[in-house]
């Protein structure tokens, strides 16, 4: 099958961001505004994540709506297992981020011992896309983790810790492009830094003004949210520049490790 991924462009982090957003307003949404409760919620957000996942494992080629509508449930998702286990059953923080960081770097070596590439332009067989989805999810849970760690210790506040947290990106692409950081770390690091990112943008256009935030509530900041990734999915469905060029990437070879050659 074609590859599965898409290409990683500037919209791909964009809708990657917007998306981590969504999961952390539309999490609280259905939690708290709706009443469901956070196990209701997890239940829920499972069992359509599920579906999702069958449907994309399906697809013989990158399909922009399925896979991004995968990574938004994927990232709710993410958030709940890092909320039910410090909330319901009282994990502490720093427990749950050392556990995801040691579950990510398993799933990296597991997937490299196995497929021997780490690259994302090469998901084009079923164990190698269970690998790359696995890994998103604990990216996922990492994220929101770490970032409600950060939050914790450092008491930043919604704005100060998005601007935190995009300066530590910022960093990571000019260690990359100045300083030779291997481009599969610098593109897993920065994928883990994106998830407090949108949580912290989410959390200040949502919360009220009282608590720091904007006041817009959860209900407007998903939709708003929402309407621009549909529009930025929509936009490359029709033009097709996220889909990786499968000549050039069989042309590379799978071996490479680097997330941007191969």
């Amino acid at each position: 099958m074609l590859n599965k991924v898409p290409e990683v462009t500037l919209c791909f982090w964009v809708i990657k961001v917007l998306c981590t957003t969504v999961g952390e307003t539309a999490a609280d949404l259905l939690n708290d505004n709706l009443g469901m409760g956070l196990t209701n919620t997890s239940y829920l957000m499972s069992a359509l994540l599920l579906v999702t996942l069958v449907l994309q494992f399906r697809a013989r080629a990158h399909v922009p709506g399925l896979y991004w509508l995968s990574v938004v449930l994927i990232s709710v998702v993410g958030t709940l297992i890092s909320d039910n286990l410090t909330d319901n059953l009282g994990v502490p923080l720093q427990t749950t981020t050392a556990v995801f960081a040691v579950a990510l770097a398993v799933t990296f070596v597991a997937w490299y011992a196995s497929e021997r590439t780490l690259s994302i332009h090469t998901i084009r067989t079923t164990r190698r896309e269970a690998f790359y989805w696995l890994a998103i999810l604990f990216t996922f849970a990492l994220g929101t983790s770490a970032g409600d760690l950060v939050a914790e210790k450092l008491d930043l506040g919604y704005w100060l810790s998005a601007v935190m947290f995009a300066a530590l990106i910022a960093a990571v692409a000019l260690a990359h492009r100045t300083l030779d950081l291997n481009a599969v770390w610098s593109f897993w690091i920065a994928y883990v830094l994106t998830r407090p990112l949108g949580a912290s943008m989410g959390d200040y256009l949502s919360q009220p003004t009282a608590d720091g935030g904007l006041g817009l509530g959860t209900v407007k900041t998903s939709l708003l949210f929402l309407v621009v990734i549909l529009a930025l999915v929509v936009f490359l469905t029709r033009t097709r520049r996220d889909v990786v060029d499968d000549g050039a990437a069989e042309a590379v070879g799978a071996p490479e490790v680097s997330p941007r050659e191969g």
